[in-house]
């Protein structure tokens, strides 16, 4: 099937599959909530988030194509639809046959072919697209803490080295390091507190005397 023309007969039948299978990812649960929080994101929630960091994290970076990153970042988990999550610890016991399950996910779809090749691109790690979600995959763990630690959850000096190393050491772009450190002094709560509300510009402002 060309690009831009619709079926003659109805959608495509491994489309709509297709569509139905990406609404599930919401029941997909990250196996990080185990050491973190029962409230932690799901794999759909853990893509949406993904894309926004990443397209920021590339506005402060030279010659990246965003729609291709944009792509890369919807497709680069969705394959734990069939072979599930692994955290730090089970990636040491559990093997997946990812190249297997994206191939069947997006075996016979009109995007088959062209996300194919970006999640490869995405495993191999040598684009800067991929280096950027990369980054933007890790530093979601990190927004969850800091949003955990404002709801009252304490996390241990191990968890805090754990998460320093990780930025020290695996972020591969500086805007993602200098994001990161941001990270550490900000305030979750900021975004609204500092918006237009009923306290800053509506009617429970002071006015001073």
């Amino acid at each position: 099937m060309k690009k831009g023309k619709s079926p003659s007969k109805g959608f495509a039948k491994r489309d709509l599959e297709f569509l139905y299978e990406i609404g599930t990812l919401r029941y997909v649960a990250r196996t990080w909530k185990r050491f973190l929080n029962p409230d932690f994101e799901n794999l759909a929630e853990h893509h949406f988030r993904i894309v926004w960091i990443a397209l920021l994290i590339a506005q402060y970076e030279k010659n990246v194509n965003t729609e291709k990153l944009m792509k890369m970042a919807l497709a680069h988990d969705i394959v734990e639809s069939r072979v599930g999550d692994v955290d730090y610890l089970s990636r040491q016991y559990v093997i997946r046959n990812d190249k297997l399950g994206i191939a069947d996910m997006l075996g016979g779809t009109a995007i088959e072919k062209e996300f194919l090749a970006l999640f490869a691109e995405y495993e191999e790690r040598k684009s800067i697209e991929s280096k950027i979600l990369k980054d933007a995959d890790n530093l979601t763990i990190d927004f969850e803490i800091r949003e955990q630690e404002f709801k009252g959850l304490r996390f241990s000096d191990n968890w805090k080295e754990i998460r320093t190393r990780v930025a020290k050491e695996f972020l591969f772009t500086q805007t993602a390091k200098n994001l990161w450190k941001s990270l550490q002094k900000s305030n979750p709560h900021d975004w609204h507190k500092n918006s237009r509300n009923r306290f800053t510009s509506g009617d429970w402002k002071k006015k001073t005397p």
